[in-house]
């Protein structure tokens, strides 16, 4: 069985997790309706895009 020669250091480690963390979605107040949104992405209630109408409008 591998069994490691010498401990690994706090700092080390701590480097290893550094790419572990989430990632935090970007969200924003839509301009229009007040709404949160994600930017970049089309809002589906009103169906636009940058104030542009890009697909039908849900009811």
């Amino acid at each position: 069985m591998a069994v490691p020669k010498r401990k690994t250091t706090k700092s080390k480690r701590n480097m290893r997790r550094a790419h572990d963390a989430l990632s935090v979605e970007n969200w924003v107040e839509d301009g229009n309706t007040g709404e949160p949104k994600r930017r970049h992405h089309i809002d589906l209630k009103t169906g636009t895009y940058k104030g542009k109408q890009v697909i039908e409008a849900r009811d």
